[in-house]
């Protein structure tokens, strides 16, 4: 199937085999009070845009279970266990794919978790669940406390031992309430297996106050986040949108959606968990031979109603297969959450974004569109292409059942950008009115983009990455990895990486290398010896560019 680039023939053979991410225990906290007029109010914070995971994300309290909450002290200083945990709650509802190697809660766990629930909740709010006949501190040392433990100058369990020997201080673990387990997806590159705990909240807990890993926080009614997260003003990872519009229709009373929030059978597609980080566009991470350090690559079902498949790129039936039921149960929905697929787009003609192409065209009975120079590479395979996608058209993807209710979808515009550079005919696909870019291989949320001459160009590359920038988007949607909040930021971030990468290519040829293999100990120490023969292309692609800027010679001999 390649058409002779190394990165081609890498790509179609599965690269070299990725270590697998490390699910890491986690939970999290959903502080929620009843307001005078009955109705529920959440209490919810903006990450920090500087944090590593998920910054800029809205989220509620929570964190990482650390080896200190396992080895904690629980039975002298925190009273009962959360209602609902416990072993046996392995998969709840996920899918099985989802949940495979996951072992049962041991005691030990459970106390672990209980231990870093509470450290979390005190270190991004300040609160303490007080058990009944508790003592109390002063605000002060609480404050104090907090902005030690924060900083890692003091350890809770420490604290906790402290304050429960000198003061009497007693946390009551019985008042969280399990709320459900959700497992990140396996093309992230940081995994958590996270339980949600709801906690309401009372007057004597004290006033919540957001903490240094967050640039904002508040109370809201979670209809109202529901709404913004809909017009694009915010954006939370599919558990968190699950529970506030579960939330959003409990009449007042957390406790009488419980068992749904345990069991989310409704947040599943047929085999697989959805994933959707913005209205109207679905992400479905297909298990591919790519190049590591990613292992999927993203199909995406873009549109309210009216959808195109982007991207069906796994070769394999078993995944096609779990794909195919996916879309069989978003076709029969009723209402507005039907989608019904009416075409395959595709970004470029790469293997891994490609593999279930023809045998999803013959089964849903739709059209393929991709770009010119896509069509023509995938027409020379066998893989038929019915349709050319062209340069600055403009789609419209029609809402469910024309329109459907606020929220279910309004009519969706996306304008197609061509996007040369990783290959001659990729393409990317900016949703107009949220800002959601479609971005193909243009970019990674978990590698670097290979740019293969002949097939890749540099020049070519930074242009459109240039232009992509210009357009303003709002989120990327890469090929690989996750979702990209600050758009604008990445994509000059890969501007700026790859101008680096190219002073190191020419101080090499100034210093009188004129062999790519001999300038990669210099110019790419900082990548594995594994993948250098891929970088060794991306040096050849870096000196045709400073050829044809006349910042080496003309007549340069270089390999092509």
């Amino acid at each position: 199937m390649s058409d002779g680039t190394l990165y081609e023939r890498v790509v179609e053979q599965g690269g070299f085999a990725p270590p697998a991410a490390k699910v890491r225990a986690s939970a999290a906290v959903v502080l929620w009070r009843r307001r005078p007029d009955g109705e529920v109010e959440v209490f919810w914070v903006r990450r920090a845009p500087a944090m590593r995971f998920m910054g800029g994300w809205h989220a509620f309290l929570g964190g990482t279970v650390s080896r200190d909450d396992l080895a904690l002290d629980k039975a002298r200083w925190i009273v009962g266990r959360p209602q609902g945990l416990s072993g046996e709650r392995v998969s709840g509802s996920m899918p099985p794919a989802l949940t495979a190697g996951l072992d049962p809660l041991g005691p030990d766990a459970v106390d672990g978790i209980t231990a870093a629930t509470l450290r979390e909740l005190f270190e991004e709010s300040g609160l303490l669940p007080l058990a009944e006949g508790s003592g109390t501190l002063p605000a002060h040392r609480l404050d104090d406390a907090r902005e030690a433990v924060e900083q890692k100058e003091a350890d809770f369990g420490e604290l906790l031992a402290d304050w429960g020997s000198g003061d009497g201080v007693r946390l009551d673990a019985s008042r969280l309430v399990f709320a459900g387990r959700w497992l990140t997806p396996a093309f992230a590159p940081i995994r958590f297996d996270n339980r949600f705990f709801l906690l309401e909240h009372r007057p004597e807990d004290g006033v919540p106050r957001a903490g240094s890993e967050a640039a904002e926080a508040g109370w809201i009614r979670p209809a109202d986040a529901v709404a913004a997260w809909e017009r694009g003003e915010v954006t939370a990872a599919p558990p968190i949108v699950y529970i506030l519009r579960t939330l959003a229709g409990c009449g007042g009373d957390p406790l009488t959606v419980l068992e749904r929030l345990r069991e989310p059978t409704d947040a599943n597609i047929g085999p697989h968990r959805a994933i959707e980080l913005r209205p109207g566009v679905l992400l479905f991470p297909l298990p591919t031979p790519t190049l590591p350090p990613a292992a999927h690559t993203n199909c995406y079902l873009l549109g309210p109603g009216d959808a195109v498949l982007v991207d069906p790129g796994t070769p394999w039936d078993e995944e096609i297969e779990r794909l195919e039921a996916a879309l069989a149960e978003l076709a029969g929905r009723p209402g507005g959450s039907n989608r019904r697929v009416t075409a395959i787009w595709l970004t470029h003609h790469h293997p891994d974004h490609v593999g279930a192409v023809a045998r999803l065209r013959e089964h849903l009975g739709v059209p393929v569109a991709a770009h010119p120079l896509t069509a023509e590479r995938l027409r020379a395979r066998g893989i038929p292409v019915d349709r050319e996608l062209v340069d600055g058209e403009r789609i419209e993807l029609a809402g469910p059942d024309g329109g459907g209710p606020p929220g279910d979808g309004p009519p969706m515009t996306v304008r197609v950008v061509h996007t040369p550079g990783h290959a001659p005919g990729h393409l990317c696909f900016l949703e107009e009115r949220l800002g959601s870019l479609l971005a193909g291989d243009m970019v990674s949320a978990v590698s670097t983009i290979v740019i293969d001459p002949p097939g890749g160009d540099m020049d070519d590359y930074l242009a459109s990455l240039q232009r992509l920038r210009d357009l303003a988007p709002r989120m990327l949607f890469p090929g690989h990895g996750p979702a990209i909040l600050d758009a604008a930021g990445k994509l000059e971030e890969f501007i700026d990486h790859r101008a680096w990468r190219e002073e190191k290519v020419l101080a090499a040829w100034q210093a009188g290398q004129r062999d790519p293999e001999a300038m990669l100990p210099e110019v790419y120490d900082d990548a594995p010896r594994q993948a250098w023969p891929l970088a060794k292309r991306q040096i050849v692609a870096h000196l045709l560019r400073l050829r044809g800027a006349g910042r080496i010679a003309a007549d340069a001999a270089l390999p092509e």
